[in-house]
């Protein structure tokens, strides 16, 4: 199987942790597996992976490193069974057509909507933007989302919500399959007692990008007392975002990591009161799923397929879109309510069996082995 996909550790968000988990689960069950992926830097030592590991650089000009990528799927995919897609969903469809490879897709959001957004083009939320035309560059971009879809063989999504939209771009109702991620997190760190302390310590983990929200999170904890904030994860939003809290940086009220193992940003989130996950657009937001594991309620906006996963006023609150000042309010309920975030944090054990680790690898490799024509074979975990 040849895995394709956009980012790789040690970038952050859902396919960097997804792909090395499903590449070394695939591997273990006796499959011949291969990653490709683009990287700021090609000097990672990836010996410890049990699979190979191709890294284009991302730094490349693209007129270099777009046909550099094409090229790289075409000599690794001839020897492959099926391409298993979660990015470069474009040089990888478009390959294919000289490949003639089973190809099964995995979405987890817009691709139109991201670069839409990240190049200035629309200010639209995630659902708004789908109902609109937009100028011709967005029209394109939407035209191209919507044809790789529907030349995949299979689908997979993360959410029932994310299905419905797939739909709606063309995609055929039978070839979409839900498949929640998976998440672990260490027994060890589910029991963890965080120490009491009278300032409220809030978490947030995400790509630095305009829809995550922080620039508000920022603005909100400056505007409450008793509260500090660690924000975990880079991006191209960073520089400024760290100006906007050059004070409360210096107060110690908010702090910067950047990106961090896997590891210790589960020991961060564990040892935090709240997490807050102010995105305007998730599909499955699988941190929040770390987060409601680790005890750890999670306040977010009920956006995408986030309301799959936080209940309101039982493992979380969800904030509307549209709500003025509903973070800082939902922020401002559990600063002044002890009593609501042990309810919360208790609330938090009742995850469903979806999220387990077994089920989601034994649902991908049936689906996997479908697309080339393989009988699933039963696993004991």
């Amino acid at each position: 199987m040849f895995i394709i996909t956009g980012i790789f550790p040690p970038d952050i968000g859902g396919p960097a942790s997804y792909v090395p988990k499903i590449a070394a689960a695939l591997t273990a069950r006796g499959h011949r597996v291969r990653v490709l992926s683009l990287s700021d830097r090609l000097t990672h030592d990836d010996s410890h992976y049990s699979f190979p590991v191709v890294r284009i650089s991302r730094r490349l000009a693209k007129f270099v490193r777009w046909p550099r990528t094409l090229l790289s799927i075409l000599h690794y995919g001839r020897d492959a069974d099926l391409l298993f897609v979660n990015g470069l969903a474009l040089e990888a469809t478009l390959a294919n057509f000289f490949l003639r490879k089973p190809l099964v897709l995995k979405v987890v959001g817009d691709h139109a909507w991201e670069q839409a957004t990240n190049r200035l083009w629309t200010n639209l939320s995630f659902d708004d933007f789908q109902k609109e035309t937009g100028g011709i560059a967005i029209s394109i971009l939407k035209w191209l989302r919507s044809w790789w879809t529907r030349r995949a063989d299979v689908v997979i999504v993360p959410s029932a919500y994310l299905r419905g939209i797939v739909e709606k771009w063309g995609a055929s109702p039978p070839m979409i399959n839900i498949i929640r991620n998976a998440v672990e997190v260490p027994t060890e760190l589910r029991s963890r007692s965080r120490k009491a302390d009278p300032v409220l310590q809030i978490i947030t983990v995400c790509r630095l990008v305009s829809w995550k929200g922080v620039a508000e999170l920022i603005q909100v904890v400056r505007e409450l007392s008793g509260v500090s904030c660690t924000i975990v994860g880079d991006g191209p939003e960073r520089s400024v975002l760290e100006q906007n809290a050059q004070g409360l940086i210096g107060e110690g009220r908010i702090r910067f990591t950047g990106s961090l193992a896997h590891q210790e940003c589960l020991l961060l989130i564990a040892a935090s009161d709240i997490f807050v996950l102010n995105s305007r657009y998730e599909g499955l937001p699988h941190v929040a799923v770390e987060a409601v594991l680790l005890g750890v309620p999670v306040i977010a906006r009920a956006v995408g397929g986030t309301p799959e996963i936080v209940m309101h006023e039982g493992n979380g609150l969800l904030v509307q879109v549209d709500a003025p000042n509903g973070l800082r309010l939902a922020l401002e309920r559990v600063l002044q309510n002890r009593p609501l975030r042990e309810r919360l944090a208790a609330g938090c054990r009742k995850v469903s069996r979806e999220f387990e680790t077994p089920v989601m690898l034994d649902a991908t490799e049936k689906i996997l082995l479908s697309a080339v024509g393989v009988a699933p074979r039963a696993h004991c975990l």
